[in-house]
């Protein structure tokens, strides 16, 4: 990673050079955010780690229609973090059976439990 000396060395910082992760590593997880970075496709995304739906479904939940459900999807899809199956006409989502979507549904919990506690 870094491998020149620092400007001015005070010692603290002699072991972080070599644990920085890459640029790409920190653009991947700034695209995770990005998808995040919207109320309806949180929500969206909040629903697909409880169930499995299809757009139709999930368009009725979250009150939106279904291109611009279908819209959010696409994005979260080329994230990584749903994935979808067909089944005849119809295609159904959920949330990705990965660490990275568990964590975000956790801290999305986490977040409206903090922000939004019941009285």
């Amino acid at each position: 990673m870094h491998s020149a000396p620092l400007p001015h060395d005070h010692g603290e910082l002699a072991h972080i050079p070599e644990r920085i992760p890459s640029v790409e590593d920190f653009a991947t997880v700034a695209d995770i955010f990005k998808q995040l970075g919207d109320a309806s496709r949180v929500r969206i995304f909040w629903l697909l780690c409880h169930c499995e739906a299809c757009v139709t479904n999930l368009a009725a939940l979250v009150g939106m229609s279904s291109p611009a459900v279908s819209h959010h999807l696409r994005q979260l899809k080329s994230s990584g973090l749903i994935t979808s199956r067909r089944d005849g006409k119809e295609v159904y989502y959920r949330a990705a059976d990965t660490k990275q979507a568990q964590l975000l549904h956790h801290m999305i919990e986490k977040a409206v439990a903090i922000a939004c506690p019941n009285e």
